[in-house]
């Protein structure tokens, strides 16, 4: 991902996009050029996204789901599991805070990975589509809920198809083509389907 200031947007592209092609090539990877602004909007939205998982899952509400944030936490899991030290040195919390809430967050991934285990097998969804990296839990079931439950399935997708279906507040089309490309690689590596 690069970004780069609104009036240098169109040099970094170059005519017809071949900048960013050139360099993807080069690289060897997709590139995603956005402005300053659109970063600072999508980095945004995924607080967003992020601060309401927290104050769902936690129960708690937006100042401390903004806490966690601001101090790197991007997932339950993070919380659950990180050494308790680490959240009761937050600012404004204590021992006994940092206890509640990795309690709270331990709560919630068990019963998240039991239900995720039942629907799983519920819905016939093939392990390996599992083992793709970029997706969680609630994005496999939502896969499995559209019908698309192996990695051929999710493989056929292109990456605006994988948007509709996961949400665009989710996923952006540079992360979504990174678990389609993922999901393609046994295509290429001589392995049976």
């Amino acid at each position: 991902e690069a970004v780069v200031p609104q009036e240098q947007f169109s040099i970094a592209i170059g005519r017809r996009g071949q900048n960013v092609k050139l360099a993807s090539q080069l690289l060897g990877a997709d590139i995603d050029v956005l402005t300053e602004e659109q970063e600072q909007e999508r980095r945004a939205n995924e607080n967003k996204v992020r601060s309401q998982r927290f104050m769902d899952a936690l129960d708690v509400d937006e100042m401390i789901a903004h806490l966690l944030i601001a101090e790197g936490f991007s997932t339950i899991d993070e919380i659950a599991y990180v050494d308790l030290k680490e959240l009761a040195d937050i600012e404004g919390f204590d021992e006994d805070v940092a206890t509640e809430l990795q309690n709270r967050a331990k709560e919630f991934v068990e019963k998240r990975n039991k239900d995720f285990a039942k629907k799983s097998k519920d819905l016939g969804i093939d392990e390996k589509l599992k083992t793709i990296e970029g997706l969680d839990q609630d994005m496999i079931i939502k896969l499995a809920e559209n019908n698309v439950k192996t990695i051929d399935d999710l493989a056929d997708l292109a990456s605006d198809e994988l948007i509709d279906i996961l949400g665009a507040d989710t996923l952006t089309e540079v992360e979504a083509n990174r678990i389609i490309m993922a999901a393609r690689e046994h295509w290429f590596d001589g392995e049976e389907k």
